[in-house]
């Protein structure tokens, strides 16, 4: 179970505590996935719970700032949707044997802010869209923030199969073409 770093990951703990009490009182043969950061096409960049990669597309496109918390070293293991749903599909279809366990569902690998604002700028800017001089602005660090976050996806991978076949930034490039092609279409309706 860990020490939970934030209310946020206290909560994800009671869940898999749930869930480990039905497969045992009510015979469940549960398989719990620990999505993170997953980012893909159709995520709206509005609300307070919009993720930071759908954000920083639409304030880049609309030519307004990014803000990050902090110095922008602070990291985290972004998966692209395509690998979520090879995991959801692989847990749907587990043996027996890999029920009642949690698995890490990410790429691997950490991203920081800076470099993730920089593959998403420089990919639009790619596309011709004029960004390449848009820099971020920088804020405090927010309260239960923690610094580096990598998931260890060992696990996954040797009990579910689970490969990922997205990194960063070929998820990235799916997404920001699909937004291009989005923002677009809606030019022209």
């Amino acid at each position: 179970m860990g020490q939970p770093l934030s209310p946020y990951a206290v909560t994800k703990v009671a869940n898999e505590l749930f869930a480990t009490v039905f497969q045992r009182v009510y015979d469940l043969g549960i398989v719990g996935l620990r999505y993170f950061n997953v980012f893909g096409p159709r995520q709206d960049p509005e609300g307070p719970y919009a993720a930071v990669i759908p954000r920083w597309v639409s304030a880049l496109l609309a030519g307004k700032p990014c803000r990050i918390y902090g110095d922008g070293e602070t990291s985290r293991d972004f998966s692209y949707i395509a690998n979520t749903v090879q995991a959801n599909l692989l847990a749907a279809t587990a043996p027996a044997a890999a029920t009642g366990q949690m698995y890490n569902i990410a790429c691997g690998e950490s991203t920081s802010l800076n470099t993730l604002f920089r593959l998403i700028r420089d990919g639009l800017a790619r596309a011709g869209n004029r960004v390449e001089d848009a820099q971020p602005v920088y804020d405090g660090f927010r309260p239960g923030d923690i610094a580096r976050s990598m998931a260890d996806i060992s696990r996954a991978q040797s009990q579910l199969g689970y490969q990922p076949e997205y990194g960063v930034a070929a998820g990235l490039d799916e997404t920001l073409d699909w937004y291009m092609k989005a923002r677009e279409a809606g030019r022209r309706s």
